[in-house]
């Protein structure tokens, strides 16, 4: 059996698997383009799932699994995977942590409007009259109450936040003082002192916000974006902030990465950009492969009790 990555997870954890797995035979790579000759043997495939395109797995001859070590698998080619029947499973809820420490990162900051401040230390101004607002007994709106909303949640409760959630059912979430279905979007979008976008990209929430819905936010409202950039109408968003439709935005992804440089984005000064960064960190293949190791033992003693398989139908 063999196992072919396009990512380096780290020698200590190679060592570990080589140990444990001694019927594997592991060639990693750094990426794919030093992986070529190895493509045709290979039986599984570990992958960020940027550099597999449908090309890539007709190479793959032998090819049953694909690992994405990353959460977010719009990217892949689903119609090929449905075709040849491959086993896809991801590392959903590695991400929690690390992600919501950048969005309660996004609103301390805006709290103390910090870019301001850092442009008046570059100049050296000092001008200590400012209009800062607490966090205290605002309300952030999260779009999506699953591993990384919830966790945002509990992180906005200990500074006194008022935490809504959005998910389909309506269910009670922990940490959420409040939740909507869906079809209450709009509703839950017009309470969001902060709105929070978690949602992964499915046909469901391809462009969920779109014109209607920044204009069913409050006019000071902050939107972070960190689920997925499609989900977002990026161009009602543009017009939403040229407008002051609502008071500004943090983004971390876009509808195409990297953001081309002609985006009005890039220069708008109610708008914070990341390269979709939020959810490193120097703990994350340590997450990311004890999921891999488990659904490996999997794999090999034939069971099915594997973590986050993906339904390449529902493409989540």
């Amino acid at each position: 059996m063999k196992i072919l990555s396009s990512l380096n997870i780290g020698e200590n954890n190679v060592e570990r698997l080589e140990k444990k797995f001694d019927c594997v035979e592991f060639y990693m790579y750094k990426d794919i383009e030093q992986a070529g000759d190895h493509l045709e043997d290979a039986e599984i495939f570990v992958t960020f799932g940027f550099d597999t395109t449908a090309d890539l797995i007709e190479k793959m001859k032998k090819l049953k699994w694909i690992q994405c070590m990353s959460t977010g698998i719009d990217m892949l080619p689903f119609e090929t995977l449905k075709e040849r029947n491959i086993l896809l499973t991801n590392v959903t809820g590695i991400h929690g942590i690390p992600i919501a420490e950048y969005v309660m990162a996004v609103i301390l900051n805006d709290r103390i409007d910090g870019f301001r401040l850092y442009e008046q230390q570059k100049n050296k101004i000092w001008k200590r009259k400012m209009n800062f607002e607490e966090v205290f007994g605002k309300t952030i709106t999260i779009l999506g109450t699953g591993t990384i909303g919830k966790e945002i949640a509990r992180k906005a409760k200990a500074f006194d936040m008022k935490t809504i959630g959005v998910n389909t059912s309506g269910k009670p979430v922990d940490y959420f003082d409040e939740i909507f279905p869906t079809c209450e979007l709009n509703k839950a979008l017009s309470q969001g002192d902060f709105v929070v976008d978690t949602l992964p990209l499915t046909h469901e929430t391809k462009k969920i916000l779109g014109k209607e819905q920044f204009a069913s936010m409050k006019d000071s409202a902050y939107f972070i974006n960190i689920g997925r950039g499609a989900t977002v109408d990026e161009g009602a968003l543009i017009e939403a902030l040229q407008n002051h439709i609502i008071r500004g935005a943090a983004l971390d992804v876009f509808e195409k990465e990297p953001l081309p440089q002609d985006s009005p984005l890039w220069t708008m000064k109610n708008v914070s950009i990341t390269p979709h960064i939020s959810g490193l960190s120097n703990m994350y293949m340590n997450r990311a492969v004890p999921i891999f190791e488990h659904n490996l033992k999997t794999y090999i003693e034939g069971k099915e009790d594997y973590i986050n398989k993906v339904d390449l139908n529902k493409e989540y």
